[in-house]
Protein backbone atom coordinates (compact mmCIF):
# COMPACT_ATOMS: atom_id res chain seq x y z
CA UNK A 1 0.00 0.00 0.00
CA UNK A 2 2.79 2.12 1.35
CA UNK A 3 4.80 1.81 -2.49
CA UNK A 4 1.25 2.19 -4.32
CA UNK A 5 0.53 5.83 -2.26
CA UNK A 6 4.24 6.98 -2.88
CA UNK A 7 3.61 6.00 -6.44
CA UNK A 8 0.94 8.35 -6.85
CA UNK A 9 2.60 10.71 -5.57
CA UNK A 10 5.61 10.22 -7.36
CA UNK A 11 3.81 10.70 -10.19
CA UNK A 12 1.57 13.49 -9.44
CA UNK A 13 4.83 15.49 -8.45
CA UNK A 14 6.36 14.40 -12.10
CA UNK A 15 3.16 16.14 -13.94
CA UNK A 16 3.46 19.31 -11.62
CA UNK A 17 6.79 19.50 -12.31
CA UNK A 18 6.61 18.77 -16.45
CA UNK A 19 8.77 15.53 -15.94
CA UNK A 20 7.23 12.88 -18.77
CA UNK A 21 3.77 14.63 -18.24
CA UNK A 22 3.16 12.38 -15.18
CA UNK A 23 3.59 9.39 -17.43
CA UNK A 24 6.89 6.92 -16.34
CA UNK A 25 9.22 7.19 -19.35
CA UNK A 26 9.48 4.38 -21.72
CA UNK A 27 12.64 1.85 -21.76
CA UNK A 28 14.89 4.38 -23.25
CA UNK A 29 15.17 8.10 -21.61
CA UNK A 30 13.48 10.63 -22.97
CA UNK A 31 15.60 13.49 -22.56
CA UNK A 32 16.61 16.69 -24.45
CA UNK A 33 19.32 19.20 -23.64
CA UNK A 34 18.20 22.92 -23.67
CA UNK A 35 19.83 26.19 -23.42
CA UNK A 36 19.14 28.06 -20.00
CA UNK A 37 19.61 31.31 -18.17
CA UNK A 38 22.92 29.26 -16.63
CA UNK A 39 23.49 27.53 -19.65
CA UNK A 40 23.05 24.25 -21.15
CA UNK A 41 21.26 21.22 -19.39
CA UNK A 42 19.75 18.19 -19.43
CA UNK A 43 16.04 18.59 -19.44
CA UNK A 44 12.93 16.12 -19.84
CA UNK A 45 11.38 15.73 -23.34
CA UNK A 46 9.31 18.83 -22.45
CA UNK A 47 11.75 20.76 -21.71
CA UNK A 48 11.91 20.31 -17.91
CA UNK A 49 15.42 20.88 -16.32
CA UNK A 50 16.62 17.81 -14.51
CA UNK A 51 18.30 17.81 -11.08
CA UNK A 52 20.98 15.87 -9.08
CA UNK A 53 21.37 15.38 -5.41
CA UNK A 54 25.12 16.35 -3.60
CA UNK A 55 24.05 13.87 -1.01
CA UNK A 56 23.69 11.13 -4.09
CA UNK A 57 26.86 9.90 -3.49
CA UNK A 58 26.73 5.84 -3.62
CA UNK A 59 26.05 5.18 -7.40
CA UNK A 60 23.01 3.47 -7.88
CA UNK A 61 21.30 4.82 -4.32
CA UNK A 62 19.02 7.74 -4.20
CA UNK A 63 18.94 9.71 -0.65
CA UNK A 64 15.84 11.81 -1.77
CA UNK A 65 13.06 9.92 -0.49
CA UNK A 66 9.73 10.74 1.13
CA UNK A 67 9.45 13.84 1.83
CA UNK A 68 11.96 15.50 -0.27
CA UNK A 69 10.79 13.35 -3.18
CA UNK A 70 8.05 15.39 -2.70
CA UNK A 71 9.85 18.66 -3.44
CA UNK A 72 12.38 16.80 -5.76
CA UNK A 73 10.05 14.46 -7.99
CA UNK A 74 12.71 11.47 -9.21
CA UNK A 75 12.63 10.43 -12.96
CA UNK A 76 10.72 7.00 -13.17
CA UNK A 77 11.51 5.00 -14.82
CA UNK A 78 9.55 2.03 -15.95
CA UNK A 79 10.79 -1.44 -14.67
CA UNK A 80 11.87 -2.80 -17.64
CA UNK A 81 14.05 -0.03 -18.56
CA UNK A 82 17.65 -0.67 -19.84
CA UNK A 83 20.18 1.69 -19.66
CA UNK A 84 21.40 3.51 -22.88
CA UNK A 85 25.32 4.88 -23.04
CA UNK A 86 25.29 6.91 -19.56
CA UNK A 87 21.71 7.01 -19.11
CA UNK A 88 20.98 4.33 -16.39
CA UNK A 89 18.36 2.99 -13.76
CA UNK A 90 18.39 2.41 -10.47
CA UNK A 91 16.09 0.94 -7.86
CA UNK A 92 14.72 2.89 -5.29
CA UNK A 93 14.21 2.26 -1.38
CA UNK A 94 10.22 2.43 -2.08
CA UNK A 95 10.96 -0.07 -5.20
CA UNK A 96 10.53 2.16 -8.28
CA UNK A 97 13.26 2.71 -10.54
CA UNK A 98 14.96 6.00 -11.09
CA UNK A 99 16.84 7.44 -14.11
CA UNK A 100 20.30 8.38 -13.74
CA UNK A 101 23.05 10.14 -15.74
CA UNK A 102 26.77 9.25 -15.68
CA UNK A 103 25.72 7.48 -12.19
CA UNK A 104 23.67 10.43 -10.90
CA UNK A 105 19.55 10.25 -9.84
CA UNK A 106 18.11 12.48 -11.60
CA UNK A 107 14.85 14.92 -10.41
CA UNK A 108 12.58 17.33 -11.23
CA UNK A 109 12.01 20.69 -8.97
CA UNK A 110 8.47 20.73 -8.06
CA UNK A 111 8.65 24.89 -8.44
CA UNK A 112 9.80 24.73 -12.12
CA UNK A 113 6.63 25.56 -14.04
CA UNK A 114 7.88 25.62 -17.88
CA UNK A 115 10.96 24.79 -20.18
CA UNK A 116 14.07 26.79 -19.21
CA UNK A 117 13.37 27.22 -15.58
CA UNK A 118 16.55 26.23 -13.28
CA UNK A 119 14.88 27.55 -10.00
CA UNK A 120 16.39 23.99 -8.14
CA UNK A 121 19.74 25.07 -8.83
CA UNK A 122 22.04 25.90 -6.19
CA UNK A 123 18.80 25.07 -3.52
CA UNK A 124 19.84 23.97 0.46
CA UNK A 125 23.22 25.70 0.07
CA UNK A 126 24.05 24.04 -3.38
CA UNK A 127 23.05 20.75 -2.87
CA UNK A 128 20.78 20.36 -5.74
CA UNK A 129 22.63 21.31 -9.24
CA UNK A 130 20.86 21.40 -12.77
CA UNK A 131 22.17 17.90 -14.56
CA UNK A 132 24.50 18.98 -17.42
CA UNK A 133 25.46 17.22 -20.34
Amino acid sequence: MRRQIFAAVALAGLALAGCGGGQPMATEPAHKVVDTSIGKVLATNRGMTLYTFAKDTTPGLSNCNDRCAANWPPLIALDDAKPVGKWTVLRRADGMMQWAYDGKPLYGWHEDKQQGDTGGDGQLDGAWKAARP
